[in-house]
């Protein structure tokens, strides 16, 4: 799964339609947990405990990387990135601060952020240590994709792990293994919410846009090939 963004409810309605059993399954998260969605605290909160007490695989995104950069710096330019890409409701689910109801200046904004840093440290360093990547035998797991110009995809830079689009999707990897990745909206890969795979049959795309009111997608990998799942948004709260 991949771009969770806070749909914490979407996440777990998909756990029990995967029938999720940690002792056998292998489950492998992508990225973009927080940001845009209303609850990214409580997604932080059980991915960091699927990870630890059930060996999740637990990948960076970019909106992960653009959180950790804005609560560990002091840096306007890291805080306005981050506000304009969804950390408002970020930083609603931590504080409880309803920025639509309440009026917010920057002083606000600073007493936010450094109430997180003070009671969060531990989603912080967690976010802030999350893997770029995962590799298996046939695969490779990444949040945003591999660039094909570099002879050796581990030494492309770390923004291309977590930012890369175009360059990616429209040209083969070169690789002998499936890239499977998150990060841009397979509605923008083949004007549907559902799991893209590519005509070049070298990578797949999993970002259901859940946070954009589409939803979340779960590719299965077994020896019997691919399975897809998907979960609309909103569906978790009438379930």
């Amino acid at each position: 799964m991949s771009d969770i963004h806070g749909c914490y409810d979407e996440l777990n309605l998909m756990l029990h339609k995967i029938n999720y059993e940690p002792q056998n399954d292998k489950l492998i998260l992508l990225g973009d947990y927080v940001d845009r969605g209303m609850k990214s605290r409580q997604v932080i909160e059980q991915v960091k405990v699927l990870h630890e007490q059930c060996g999740v695989v637990v990948l960076k995104g970019n909106h992960d990387d653009m959180m950790v950069s804005a609560l560990v710096n002091n840096d306007d330019s890291f805080d306005a990135h981050w506000l304009s890409n969804g950390g408002y409701q970020t930083i609603e689910s931590y504080c409880g601060f309803d920025f639509f109801e309440e009026q917010f200046d920057w002083d606000t904004y600073k007493k936010a952020k450094q109430f997180i840093v003070d009671h969060f440290s531990e989603h912080i360093e967690f976010l802030k240590n999350l893997p770029l990547y995962h590799e298996t035998d046939s695969h490779i797991f990444v949040h945003a994709g591999i660039n094909p110009f570099y002879e050796d995809w581990k030494k492309q830079p770390a923004d291309d792990f977590v930012w890369i689009r175009d360059i990616f999707i429209n040209n083969i990897t070169g690789i002998d293994k499936t890239v499977i990745f998150g990060h841009t909206p397979c509605v923008h890969l083949h004007s549907s919410a559902d799991i893209w795979f590519s005509p070049l049959e070298d990578k797949i795309g999993i970002d259901g846009a859940c946070t954009y009111g589409k939803q979340l997608n779960c590719l299965v990998i077994s020896e019997g090939g691919y399975e897809t799942f998907k979960i609309g948004k909103g569906e978790g709260l009438f379930n």
